[in-house]
């Protein structure tokens, strides 16, 4: 049965020109430098990003995939949830970025394709709003929950309070924004890296959290819609644990995450998982040296075929 959560499709950017992008690295605490070169850094992140296309396709998973060749200086184009996102019904966003290089990943044959494949009955484009500094990156500053109908939102310079209310109310979600810090105070600049939501669980460090009222009141709007909460660790969250999405499989829901991810979960917290879906652990490790992971990689496709 498909999960109205859990897509059985997926887009995702094939890199030609990788690299940890020097533009995103002041407010992405998870950045790290890469010691290899430029071209064995690009060919070790297009090698991981082939082995994760060939795995989902191996689990059920619909995989489309554009090549990025680099030619528009886009280090970051492996991660195409930022700049647009599918909804039931019909519906399409695209995003406007905060930096100058994010902004050129943009790209219209990616909307012709699904325009083309599935059906798509409006394409609401916010990223003329860049124009006014304003910034709102997709599925990366919101982590959305397709049934309950939230938004949960880290406030960032990535996610403008004005912009998330004009979002929520053209697609009919509920906007819960929200501040975050990691464990050395620095303020969390996606809400996909500290939370992912599932069909039957919720991974979350609600630590990271800064009001305390807020945190109570995320976690009740969680259960609340009947999913246990996994209460992620700073270190947990470190390890890229809540960067992860939940897939719908040939065999059933799936959670692909990286290998590092699944490593620093707890027997426990992998029960729970296991309780409603399989974990598909996918290594990314020079791809996480741009601050993001497996759930970044994919945009989720939650449009019916034509």
């Amino acid at each position: 049965m498909l999960s109205l959560q859990a897509p059985s499709a997926v887009v995702m950017i094939r890199p030609h020109a990788f690299a940890s992008n020097p533009e995103t690295r002041d407010d992405n605490a998870f950045q790290t430098l890469s010691t290899a070169s430029a071209e064995a850094t690009s060919d070790a992140a297009r090698d991981e990003h082939d082995r994760a296309v060939q795995q989902l396709r191996d689990a059920g998973v619909t995989v489309h995939v554009f090549d990025d060749f680099g030619d528009l200086n886009t280090p970051d184009s492996v991660f195409p949830n930022n700049w647009f996102s599918t909804h039931p019904g019909g519906h399409v966003a695209i995003y406007p970025m905060f930096v100058p290089s994010r902004r050129r990943e943009r790209r219209t044959d990616v909307i012709e394709l699904l325009k083309q494949e599935y059906r798509v009955q409006d394409v609401i484009d916010y990223s003329g709003l860049e124009q006014d500094n304003l910034a709102l990156e997709g599925t990366g500053a919101m982590v959305l929950d397709h049934v309950a109908r939230i938004a949960y939102t880290v406030t960032s310079n990535r996610a403008d309070p004005v912009l998330l209310e004009r979002f929520c109310t053209h697609f009919n979600y509920e906007p819960i924004a929200f501040e975050a810090r990691d464990a050395k105070g620095r303020d969390v600049y996606h809400t996909n890296v500290l939370m992912g939501i599932g069909t039957h669980y919720a991974l979350i460090c609600l630590d990271m959290i800064s009001d305390p009222a807020r945190r109570v009141t995320v976690r009740n709007r969680l259960e609340e819609s009947g999913r246990t909460v996994i209460d992620l660790t700073h270190d947990q969250i470190a390890e890229f644990a809540g960067n992860a999405i939940e897939l719908t499989g040939r065999d059933g829901l799936i959670l692909a995450l990286s290998s590092r991810a699944l490593a620093a979960l707890t027997p426990d917290q992998i029960a729970t998982i296991q309780n409603s879906a399989t974990p598909l652990p996918l290594s990314v490790p020079t791809i996480e040296t741009a601050g993001g992971s497996v759930r970044c990689m994919i945009a989720g496709v939650h449009l019916a075929r034509r």
